[in-house]
């Protein structure tokens, strides 16, 4: 009897947006939920602000650049749900996932080439979008290599900021490395990323923003009795600016930037073909998402992005998922979150009571949640996750491009080796059964 008045008021909400004459991404439909978007958004913006700065940090772009970018994905997304709504309650943002491909292509070819790859790859995934060929895509590269991938970035964000739970002040430095103040700091540390876990676990199915903010209000709170090291934002202009290779880029690099940018668009679509997925099942209306709508909003946001230095955007499913426990009904909340990221973004001094320590527990948490994703493959079984597995270290080992390259390439070694041998098929029936059962497991995913 209790569960069914728990969930009369959702049946009803649920009803009355099945009678209502008005569309959901109109003005008197989100007028309807305003209260709540509103609360839902400066939620979820305030957390969206400590894991931009460290995917940011991990890119190696300037931590303003990647507030702006999250800024102005929220306003596309918003803007999109009004004509052609991809999701409803995911949350636009910089990807940790593509952390280090963007740290990537900034070693290889320089930060002032950065926008042009943007650019480019907001141009691929137009593409993609015209001709609705994210169907196809989790046919041509298996889930299971996706999550491998994404778990050896995991551990590269893990491990990138561990390092921030034993940094010191420059001041407190000695020649002894486990000196009073580092062990201190290592224990402050240990403490903060405890009561995160801890308020995570208790939180996580009703108010998941609730460990970030006492983790960073805490932190904050320490710092002014503590001596500990802070994130320092550097105040970067952001100026409009055509998006074009630097005029010392030669046709190999050229030739080698456009492999990098189809990488990254590809896996850019994947990640977000997922996150829909997933942000379905958490709609509280039980709406249905379209990710082709939802590959608009990105290459636009991406394109736009690209005329002032910015990152790659997806709605991730960490701030998505906080958004919906929130009571986030439609995309105004996301034009919340834009507006409470934009604030940060042109009021950065404000970031500077942030700890490294506080950062540091929540990204290693998001390295952590990455890397777990490995349990989705034991489903597809040991050969799924083996091929992972590999992925994984390949990517952590030899490089994102690299890695994934690689894996593709033993990947369909070892299909036309076991098929051709053990079953005595033609290369032609080799591809076609290759194909087909990655269709036949794509399938399955995304149910």
């Amino acid at each position: 009897m209790a569960t069914q008045i728990e969930n009369k008021p959702l049946e009803d909400e649920q009803q009355s947006v099945a009678e209502s004459a008005a569309p959901v991404g109109s003005a008197a439909f989100q007028s309807q939920y305003f209260l709540r978007d509103t609360a839902a958004g400066v939620i979820t913006g305030a957390m969206a602000i400590p894991l931009t700065i460290g995917i940011a940090i991990m890119s190696d772009y300037p931590i303003k650049v990647g507030l702006a970018t999250v800024a102005f994905a929220s306003l596309i997304g918003w803007i999109n749900a009004w004509f052609r709504p991809g999701n409803y309650i995911g949350s636009p943002g910089i990807a940790a996932g593509l952390a280090p491909v963007l740290a990537l292509g900034v070693s290889m070819f320089g930060v002032q080439n950065m926008a042009f790859c943007i650019c480019m790859t907001a141009v691929m995934q137009a593409v993609i979008w015209k001709f609705n060929w994210q169907r196809y895509l989790l046919v041509a590269v298996p889930v299971y290599l996706v999550e491998g991938l994404l778990a050896g970035v995991g551990l590269k964000i893990f491990l990138k900021f561990s390092e921030f739970t034993y940094e010191i002040p420059v001041e407190l430095v000695t020649e002894t490395f486990w000196n009073a103040a580092r062990i201190q700091m290592v224990a402050i540390s240990a403490a903060g990323l405890g009561l995160f876990l801890f308020l995570f676990s208790k939180f996580k199915d009703t108010q998941p923003a609730i460990p970030y903010f006492a983790l960073i209000i805490g932190g904050v709170i320490l710092a002014q009795f503590v001596s500990v090291p802070m994130i320092t934002v550097e105040d970067v202009p952001l100026e409009l600016r055509l998006p074009l290779p630097s005029e010392d880029t030669t046709i190999l690099i050229l030739a080698y930037m456009i492999f990098f940018c189809a990488m990254l668009a590809i896996v850019d679509v994947i990640e977000q073909v997922m996150s829909n997925a997933a942000i379905e099942k958490i709609d509280p209306l039980k709406r249905k998402t379209n990710s082709n709508n939802s590959l608009l909003a990105i290459w636009i946001a991406n394109l736009g992005s690209s005329f002032f230095g910015g990152m790659t955007n997806l709605d991730g499913l960490a701030k998505s998922t906080t958004n919906k426990l929130a009571g986030a009904m439609t995309k105004f909340s996301v034009l919340i979150i834009g507006s409470v990221v934009c604030f940060f973004t042109f009021n950065p001094q404000f970031l500077d009571y942030l700890p490294k320590f506080a950062l540091a527990a929540i990204m290693m948490f998001t390295g952590y949640k990455m890397i777990a994703g490995l349990v989705h493959v034991t489903h597809y079984g040991p050969y799924a996750l083996m091929l992972a597995l590999l992925t994984g270290g390949l990517v952590y080992k030899v490089g994102i491009f690299e890695g994934l390259l690689i894996a593709m390439a033993v990947h369909g070694i070892i299909h036309f080796l076991v098929y051709t041998k053990h079953e005595n098929m033609p290369g032609k029936e080799v591809v076609k059964r290759y194909f087909d059962n990655l269709k036949r497991d794509s399938s399955s995913n995304l149910q």
